[in-house]
C-alpha cells in the first residue's frame, strides 16, 4: 500500500432536475464595425557591432593572458629541472 497509491473515487454528479430551458433568444444589432488596431510588434533587442567588437577583443585578450600565464608555467617547470639535475649532480660527486 506504501507504493501503490490509491486514486479517490471521482463524486456523482447531481442529476439535473426541473424542466429544461430553451435557448435564449437572439438579438441582432447592427453597429459599424471599428478596425481592429494591430498590436504592436515587439522589438528584440539589437546588438550593435560595437558591441560584438568589444566581446571579440575581451576573448583575444583573455586568450593572450592564458597563453603568457601557460609559457611562464612551461618556463619555470624547464628552470626547476634544470636547477635540481645541477644540484643533483654537485652532490654526487
Amino acid at each position: 500500500m506504501l507504493f501503490r497509491p490509491q486514486l479517490p473515487d471521482t463524486p456523482q454528479l447531481p442529476a439535473p432536475s426541473g424542466t429544461p430551458v430553451g435557448p435564449a433568444p437572439v438579438v441582432t444589432q447592427h453597429h459599424a464595425s471599428t478596425p481592429v488596431a494591430p498590436a504592436p510588434r515587439r522589438s528584440l533587442p539589437s546588438v550593435s557591432a560595437g558591441a560584438i567588437g568589444l566581446v571579440l577583443l575581451g576573448g583575444v585578450v583573455l586568450t593572450a593572458l592564458l597563453t603568457a600565464v601557460a609559457v611562464s608555467a612551461i618556463s619555470v617547470a624547464v628552470a626547476a629541472v634544470v636547477l635540481r639535475s645541477l644540484l643533483n649532480s654537485q652532490h654526487r660527486r
